[in-house]
C-alpha cells in the first residue's frame, strides 16, 4: 500500500477523531498497552509508534511525535490536514518555571509562549498567541478537580533549544510562565490553521530553581494520571 505521507503510513480509517501524542514512542506503546483494548500498531514508520483502541468504549488514538516543534509540526499537520484527526493532546513532561509546582503537578496549557520562528510559516502580519481549545481545557480542568489532583491552568514555554547559553529562565517566570517544554506552541499553531482542536497536559518532571528532577524511567512511565485525564477528555 502506498502511503499518504512519507511519515504517517496508514489510512484515515486507522485513527481515532482524537490522538494522544506523547513525544517518546515508548510512552505511546505503553499508554496503548495499559489503558487501550484492542489496540492495534497502525503506524511504525521511523520508529514513530501509533496505535488505536478503546478506552472506556470510546475510540481512541495514541502516536508518539518526537521532540521539538519541528517534529510535531510535522506529525499534527498531517494528523489534522490528511487523516482527518479532529483533536490532539499532547501529553509529556516539562520543567517547572513556577515555584509553587512540585514534581508530577500537572499543568494544563492554556496558552504556549515560544521562542521559535514557527508563527513565520504562516506569514502573518503581526504576533500570534497560541492557545488551546477552551472546551478541552475545561474538561480537563474539571476532570482533575473530581480527581482531586494537584494541577495549574496557565502559559507555558515551548523552547527550541535543550542546551542554551541563555541559562536565566527568570524572565518567563516573572511574565508568569509557569513550565517549559518543547512542542505545544507549534501543536496549538497548527491546530489554529486546521481549525481543529489542541491542549497540552504536561506532568512536571523537574524544577528549574531547585534542581529537584524524576529518573527517566519514571518520565517514561510513572506519568499515569496525566494520561488518564487526557484519556477521559478525549472526544470520540
Amino acid at each position: 500500500m502506498s502511503t499518504l505521507t512519507p511519515h504517517i503510513g496508514c489510512t484515515p480509517e486507522d485513527f481515532a477523531k482524537t490522538v494522544l501524542m506523547p513525544g517518546d514512542p515508548l510512552r505511546a506503546k505503553m499508554i496503548a498497552e495499559t489503558y487501550l483494548t484492542d489496540a492495534k500498531l497502525v503506524n511504525n514508520i521511523r520508529g514513530i509508534q501509533g496505535y488505536t483502541g478503546y478506552y472506556k468504549g470510546k475510540r481512541v488514538s495514541v502516536m508518539a511525535s518526537g521532540m521539538g516543534m519541528p517534529s510535531i509540526g510535522i506529525y499534527s499537520y498531517e494528523l489534522y490536514n490528511v487523516f482527518n484527526v479532529e483533536s490532539i493532546i499532547r501529553v509529556g513532561s516539562a520543567g517547572g518555571l513556577n515555584r509553587n509546582l512540585k514534581l508530577f503537578d500537572i499543568v494544563i496549557a492554556q496558552g504556549a509562549c515560544t521562542n521559535s520562528n514557527y508563527a513565520h510559516n504562516f506569514a502573518l502580519p503581526g504576533t500570534f498567541a497560541p492557545i488551546a481549545d477552551f472546551g478541552l481545557l475545561r474538561k480537563a480542568a474539571e476532570n482533575c478537580e473530581s480527581k482531586g489532583l494537584p494541577y495549574k491552568v496557565g502559559n507555558i514555554l515551548s523552547s527550541d533549544t535543550f542546551y542554551n547559553d541563555a541559562v536565566d529562565q527568570g524572565a518567563w517566570t516573572k511574565m508568569g510562565v509557569l513550565a517549559v517544554e518543547m512542542e505545544s506552541a507549534a501543536l496549538y499553531m497548527n491546530a489554529a490553521r486546521a481549525g481543529k482542536k489542541a491542549l497540552c497536559i504536561c506532568t512536571i518532571s523537574d524544577l528549574i530553581f531547585s534542581g529537584e528532577e524524576t529518573t527517566p524511567e519514571q518520565r517514561q512511565n510513572a506519568f499515569h494520571d496525566m494520561i488518564q485525564v487526557a484519556l477521559d477528555v478525549a472526544e470520540a
